[in-house]
């Protein structure tokens, strides 16, 4: 097995990163590295920090050099970090000292690490944001098109209360699209630049520094934090924390799914479904149980990047080093779960007449409705004594709870068992998602 599913030629189509893979290579990091040390020369070079001239070459050569990341394996190892190697390897590719020599000036590893960060974490969003909207608008359109169309809500497990498909579709959509109109905040309040020297200080970059900062940000299109955020995570936190969310929430909605789709349920119908090795009459939920794991994977993610964010002193390389090692698996979990949300979302259809038959058993999913509709004859502790008292005699006589309460009590409105007329807020709710998404 591969180290990692996500770059797995075996498993890389169970866990779909898409697009976003590429941004998670050593290749991409380093060409974000670069971009960051020549945007940085040619701000300081329109500030006099460095020649101008020099600034120019750096910053073109930036956007033209190539540097194989195994060639910086070594010295990353020996180092800590890679930014000395990368530096050096940049110095000698320019093949022109007297303008190289200007390449890192007052940067601090950190800087262009974290600060290349950002700049992949922007690109991640983006390169997801219209999968995430087409999940929306397709959940948007089939909770209006089910919002009046009765299943059982179940609470641990067992039958509650009518609901509807559209009204469960608008439980997962709505923390969804909180989520997606939380994103521009997201993006101003967490992508930020680094720039802030060797502890922090910025005691090399001049006494510009807050100036040279706010104009790398302004170059890279970056959001300028006021300040030094070496040991402060809360950044990186926030876009995890954002991401975490929406994985939650597809996790949950693959829960559901494998229950509603199980062979003593089948609620819900998937197209494409998965076929067992030995066992021809199996239909396996592949993309609910693959959205379950990623959400156990998350958990596990996001624990050890909250540990990672406790730097001691000034920089924290133990802290640092971990969150290399999640913060990539925390955006492709995310960028897979998206995937396979999307294409389930796309495929999964409700099976009405297995919804429907859930109301015709001997079960009680009319009991509470029944017992507020006896509260109008009696007290209601009294009422829901006798709601229990009449769902252990259709149990007992094989009966449903309607005939044995209509038996008893034959004055019970007509419309008391009828599944439409008990889904409260259901129905509204549903199109109240529907109608947030039609914007989309």
């Amino acid at each position: 097995m591969a180290a990692s599913v996500f770059s797995s030629s075996l498993y890389g189509q169970l866990f779909p990163t898409g697009e976003v893979a590429r941004l998670w290579s050593d290749s991409a990091e380093v060409r974000a590295m670069l971009l960051v040390e020549g945007a940085l020369a040619k701000v300081q070079g329109a500030q006099g920090l460095i020649p101008e001239l020099s600034a120019a070459f750096i910053h073109r050569s930036s956007l033209e050099v190539q540097i194989d990341p195994a060639g910086l394996a070594k010295a990353t190892g020996q180092n800590g970090v890679s930014v000395p190697a990368l530096v050096d390897e940049f110095r000698k590719a320019m093949e022109a000292p007297e303008h190289a020599q200007y390449a890192h000036w007052g940067a601090t590893s950190q800087d262009i690490i974290d600060t290349a960060l950002m700049l992949r974490l922007r690109q991640t969003l983006n390169a997801q944001q219209d999968v995430l909207n087409n999940v929306l608008k397709a959940m948007g359109a089939q909770a209006e098109m089910y919002a009046e169309t009765p299943m059982v809500a179940r609470t641990y497990g067992q039958h509650a209360t009518p609901t509807s498909w559209g009204a469960v579709l608008a439980q997962w959509g709505q923390p969804l699209a909180d989520a997606m109109q939380q994103l521009s905040a997201l993006r101003q309040g967490s992508l930020w630049v680094s720039l802030s020297g060797a502890a922090g200080t910025a005691s090399a970059l001049g006494p510009s520094a807050d100036k040279t900062r706010a104009e790398l940000a302004d170059a890279l299109k970056l959001s300028d934090p006021g300040r030094s955020w070496h040991t402060d995570r809360g950044p990186i936190l926030r876009i995890a924390d954002w991401m975490a969310r929406i994985v939650a929430t597809f996790s949950a909605m693959g829960q559901t799914a494998v229950a509603l789709a199980a062979t003593e349920c089948q609620e819900i119908a998937l197209d494409v479904a998965g076929s067992s090795s030995t066992m021809p009459q199996k239909e396996n939920p592949v993309g609910p149980s693959t959205l379950v794991a990623l959400g156990h994977q998350m958990t596990g993610l996001r624990a050890s990047l909250q540990a990672a964010s406790a730097h001691q002193h000034q920089r924290d390389g133990a802290a640092w080093f971990t969150e290399w090692m999640v913060m990539p698996q925390i955006a492709l979990c995310w960028a897979a779960s998206t995937n396979v949300a999307h294409a389930l979302v796309q495929s999964w259809s409700p099976n009405l007449d297995a919804m429907s038959s859930k109301f015709d058993g001997l079960g009680g999913i009319h009991a509470e409705a029944l017992s507020f509709a006896l509260a109008q004859q009696m007290a209601r502790p009294d009422a829901q004594a006798a709601t229990k008292a009449l769902i252990a005699k259709a149990i007992a006589s094989e009966q449903s709870l309607e005939t044995v309460a209509r038996i008893a009590h034959p004055d019970l409105p007509e419309s008391l068992f009828d599944p439409s007329a008990q889904m409260g807020a259901a129905p509204s709710d549903a199109r109240a998602f529907a109608n947030r998404m039609k914007p989309l």
